[in-house]
């Protein structure tokens, strides 16, 4: 059996990209027979950014909420809040002793910000230590990743090996890194990829008009109405190929290039999909916001599954060390 492991970051709601590159394939991942998933936000490491206690708990929730809303099936995943595990800080700790300053000086989460060094706080530079720790604490097998975080995974391997080799006992699982190539990278509204931090998403559980506004923001070019147009060059189209039935897809593609079809039908079509494929989803995730003591409930639950593993690990590194006999 695999024990696979992955981190939501709540630093804002989850938005289309999210979904289709991250919650649908975690979720058909935990579904698989034979794994064994572990799924937690990771609220701890919101900390670096966000230092309002309001903001946390909002994006903690519609975090959940919308994992949730999308089938996340707690009794085959254990689901829970990373700051309910007071063990991995600990662990952090002991971690950061072995880990060498020139290792975390080349993460890429310092080095972008390493030209303004006052913007750096201890807690950015040790991100990498705090990452490593959230899966060497749960005897992870797999993680899956996107490329940008492929060094994350190298270094949590080499600071685990590093432990392992200095005590001379297998203490950690070193883990694999699970790069999914067929992942989906879904394009924001402006053209670049879809991401909080560009402010280019798409919000699919927005009320309506909200949701409308955001769609119909999507940037086009001069075209005519009357005109042809290229679909494959085409944000809307581009987007909405990544959620609508192939029928559907070929029908717009038709249109696009035919002319006097404007992007204002392709952007109505669009809108009308979201809110037609994402019904019963936005209304699940609407409960669970108005409901925030049935997402507690849940991520409690899965803090109790992950706390026995995280005790049991901790346990063996204490011991290596001499902090406990």
């Amino acid at each position: 059996m695999a024990r696979i492991l992955t981190g939501i970051q709540s630093s804002g709601r989850q938005h289309l990209g999210n979904i289709l590159g991250g919650i649908r394939p975690a979720i058909e991942l935990a579904e698989k027979p034979g794994n064994d998933s572990f799924l937690f936000i990771a609220d701890l490491h919101s900390l670096t950014t966000i230092k309002s206690p309001e903001v946390r708990k909002d994006n903690i929730l519609a975090t959940a909420a919308a994992w949730l809303a999308f089938g996340l099936d707690t009794d085959k995943t254990v689901f829970y809040r990373q700051s309910d595990i007071p063990e991995v800080t600990e662990l952090t700790w002991i971690l950061s002793c072995f880990t060498p300053y020139p290792m975390l000086a080349n993460a890429h989460s310092f080095k972008d910000k390493a030209n303004n060094l006052s913007d750096v706080n201890a807690g950015l530079f040790t991100y990498p230590v705090l990452m490593a720790c959230d899966i060497l604490l749960y005897d992870s097998n797999i993680v899956p990743v996107g490329k940008d975080q492929k060094q994350h995974i190298e270094m949590t391997r080499d600071i685990g090996k590093t432990f392992n080799h200095h005590y001379g006992e297998e203490i950690f699982v070193i883990p694999e890194a699970f790069i999914n190539e067929r992942v989906q990278t879904v394009p924001g509204i402006d053209g670049r990829k879809m991401s909080k931090s560009y402010n280019n998403f798409i919000d699919i559980f927005l009320p309506e008009k909200e949701l409308k506004k955001q769609v119909y923001s999507i940037v086009t070019d001069s075209a005519a109405l009357e005109d042809p147009k290229d679909p494959d060059e085409n944000l809307i189209y581009n987007i909405f190929s990544l959620i609508a039935p192939e029928s559907d897809t070929l029908a717009m593609r038709k249109n696009l290039e035919a002319g006097g079809y404007g992007y204002g039908h392709a952007k109505k079509e669009l809108l009308d999909l979201i809110l037609a494929k994402y019904l019963e989803e936005r209304k699940k995730f609407n409960f669970y916001m108005e409901n925030p003591e049935e997402v507690e409930s849940e991520l409690k639950k899965g803090a109790l599954k992950a706390k026995e593993v995280a005790v049991s690990v901790l346990d063996k590194a204490k011991r290596a060390t001499g902090f406990r006999s």
